[in-house]
């Protein structure tokens, strides 16, 4: 029997859904831009759906065919090309739902990071105990094995806020969050620590909502921004009790782009946002 074809990666896909937004503006058929590349309709439209690779210089080809101007857009579509070695993430392929390697990716290649989170500590902010925690809560509940692959999955991500040049990542996070116990009193207390010593990054901003601040509009839903090298490339992670659902249409990106300024707007400064992160330590620890 032949080995199996990869699954295509988020990246691989993302990039043909952008091939095929700019084909249809230019009011193109997938025959169409075959001809006019010399290839035929089936190879655009496995390009298309991150089937199959594609060089940088075919899509700065197609993107000529296609009328973009946008050579912001144009360039960064280009460098999303000729990767051929797969990120650590492809080790839990396996073993875990597919949008949890999904949104690995997608972090790997942020430029920058803006999540919030109503409930929860955001995860790439969260202790080991406290993520397990987490996930022992989980609807159907996991076996053991399955925990600890999730537990050991979120630890890695977190490898992006300490590399030489780290992505700016901003938290907002609802003084709710602070004062869950999951897990009980040590894994709390040590959650809060942890999220204190983050905050001294310079890289990382925490913002805290606090109780009795101003309204803000979310359902709870955890929101994860994810910004590409141009605005078009940004990604929406949010979570569902089904998983996370990724989002990329325009006008949804510029309607959650609104929801975190809003959000960020409710939110305390920084510093005062470390001071209420203390507060709620030292109330805890009494």
């Amino acid at each position: 029997m032949p080995p199996s074809t990869p699954l295509p990666t988020v990246r691989r896909r993302r990039l043909g859904t952008e091939l095929r937004r700019l084909r249809e503006r230019a009011d193109l058929s997938a025959t169409e831009a075959g001809m006019r590349l010399g290839i035929t309709q089936s190879r655009v439209s496995n390009i298309e759906a991150g089937r199959y690779g594609v060089s940088a210089e075919r899509v700065r080809a197609l993107a000529r065919n296609y009328d973009c101007s946008n050579q912001s857009l144009i360039d960064a579509l280009a460098s999303m090309t000729g990767e051929r070695r797969r990120g650590w993430w492809e080790e839990y392929r396996e073993t875990l739902p597919a949008g949890l390697i999904d949104l690995a990716e997608l972090e790997h290649h942020a430029t920058s990071l803006r999540v919030a989170q109503v409930i929860n500590i955001p995860g790439l902010l969260q202790t080991a105990d406290y993520a397990r925690a987490i996930f022992h809560e989980a609807v159907p509940p996991l076996l053991p094995h399955d925990l600890e692959f999730r537990v050991s999955h979120r630890i890695k991500r977190q490898a992006i806020l300490y590399r030489d040049n780290p992505p700016p990542y901003t938290a907002i996070i609802h003084e709710a969050a602070l004062r869950m116990r999951f897990g009980g009193t040590a894994t709390a207390d040590g959650q809060l620590d942890h999220l204190l010593s983050m905050s001294e990054r310079d890289n990382i901003t925490i913002a805290v909502i606090p109780f009795g601040g101003r309204p803000f509009p979310t359902s709870g839903q955890g929101v994860d921004y994810l910004h590409g090298p141009v605005t078009q490339l940004d990604t929406v992670q949010i979570d569902t009790e089904h998983g996370g659902a990724l989002i990329d249409s325009a006008a949804q990106l510029q309607k959650y782009r609104l929801v975190l300024d809003r959000m960020e707007n409710a939110a305390l400064p920084p510093a005062a946002s470390r001071d209420l992160i203390h507060r709620v330590a030292r109330e805890s620890a009494r």
